[in-house]
């Protein structure tokens, strides 16, 4: 199973909601398109619920990357939501932690948009 992916608009900032594995082939690219969709949408502020991703390989983690650079050069910001311990490991090992801005209260996450 690749991941499922679903967005929903609070205020400005679409919130996407990743459930399954995000693994080399239709979980990341799946992820890719997505963002591109948003960004042509004109949605610039994006945050990234991963709480209910079950597994993650390195071609995952390159697609937060390529997906943060890709919002960033257009104007806007990606931030994720809900790291699960796995996500929140293969970050910090990779030195990506500190990059990214990370929250576990969606309401917060939301709120640091503005």
């Amino acid at each position: 199973m690749s991941a499922n992916l679903t967005t929903r608009q609070v205020g400005e900032v679409s919130v996407v909601d990743v459930v399954g594995k995000i693994t080399l082939g239709d979980g990341s690219s799946a992820l890719r398109r997505l963002l591109q969709e948003e960004l042509a949408k004109g949605h610039k502020k994006i945050l990234l619920n991963v709480r209910n991703v079950s597994y993650i390989d390195s071609s995952g983690i390159g697609e937060f990357v390529s997906g943060y650079t890709t919002v960033a050069n257009q104007g806007g910001s990606l931030k994720l939501l809900g790291l699960t311990n796995r996500i929140k490991d293969l970050l910090q090992i990779t030195k990506l932690y500190t990059i990214f801005d990370v929250h576990e209260d969606e309401a917060h996450a939301i709120s640091s948009f503005k």
